[in-house]
């Protein structure tokens, strides 16, 4: 099958497309997919240069990406409730960046939904929720999120404001017209970032979600006065120096499967945006991972196939 290929950790050209790579056969409890969509993230890349072993131990050769869109192509043993030709999104096991993958954890998808935006959905709905969750943000408070324009920061809005929560937004000035779209008060980040959101939220902040990862804990910790419990961040890989909680992707599969249904009904209402930024061939999955990296992307970038 055609699939991208990496066998060593490096920048986005250890990435190989190859057309001859086996067919994964799936196991108990799982399904085969021929994939129509793949999102990316930059969980990938991150893998791709070996920093979040912790998380996402390697094995190579490795094929890319988690999350998919596609359609039932073979059951394993003992799973039921889906069939071979039914339309799905979930999570895949080998490696999405491919024509096949084996997937465990997916939902049937909305027939009001295209392939990419299916795709879009898995792993930036999961994080923003969990994060939420885990910070434990409820109506009334006021919550500061880095990276609100981002694909998780975003979803991670939405989630709040639809929640009654005060979201304080920090993204570059051109993004500052969406955010406001989303219910979200925008300020831009850098420098004097402190003062900006003191401005914005007079009545203070409770909680800090960080979806950037740019130097932004130690500001985050100014503004809740030392407090470090309410702060969670997805991108800081020096989060442990700062006392700070590093949320990587946890997927419990029962509870998985329930997020993805709901979350995909949301979207299909047009309760949820999942704004897609840029589609590409599998062949420039390369191109794709490298403009994640550059961390200019508003939106959604997703592989077709």
């Amino acid at each position: 099958m055609e699939a991208i290929v990496y066998e060593e950790f490096g920048g986005h050209e250890v990435l190989r497309h190859e057309t001859a790579v086996a067919v994964p056969e799936p196991g108990a409890g799982e399904v085969r997919v021929k994939v129509a969509a793949v999102g990316v993230n930059p969980v990938d890349w991150k893998r791709r240069y070996g920093w979040v072993e912790e998380f996402y131990p390697t094995t190579f050769p490795a094929v890319p990406g988690l999350e998919f869109a596609g359609t039932v192509d073979a059951l394993g043993e003992g799973v039921t409730g889906v069939a071979v030709g039914d339309e799905v999104f979930g999570w895949t096991k080998t490696g999405a960046y491919a024509e096949y993958a084996v997937a465990g954890t997916f939902a049937p998808k909305p027939a009001a939904l295209g392939w990419a935006q299916a795709a879009s959905i898995p792993v930036a709905g999961e994080t923003a929720q969990r994060v939420l969750d885990l910070l434990d943000v409820r109506a009334g408070e006021t919550l500061l999120l880095h990276g609100a324009a981002g694909a998780v920061g975003a979803v991670a809005a939405q989630l709040a404001v639809a929640a009654g929560v005060t979201v304080i937004g920090t993204a570059s000035e051109r993004n500052h017209a969406f955010l406001r779209e989303l219910g979200v008060t925008p300020v831009t980040y850098g420098d004097g970032l402190a003062d900006r959101v003191r401005e914005a939220a007079p009545q203070g902040v409770d909680a800090v979600f960080d979806a950037a990862g740019h130097d932004t804990l130690p500001v985050s910790i100014e503004l809740l006065g030392g407090e470090r419990s309410r702060i969670v961040t997805i991108a800081a890989p020096d989060a442990a120096e700062h006392g700070i909680v590093f949320s990587g992707v946890t997927v419990g599969e029962s509870a998985a499967r329930r997020l993805l249904t709901d979350q995909a009904a949301l979207v299909a209402e047009g309760r949820l945006r999942f704004d897609l930024a840029e589609t590409f061939p599998l062949k420039e999955a390369a191109r794709a991972q490298e403009l994640s990296e550059s961390g200019h992307v508003r939106g959604k970038l997703v592989i077709l196939l």
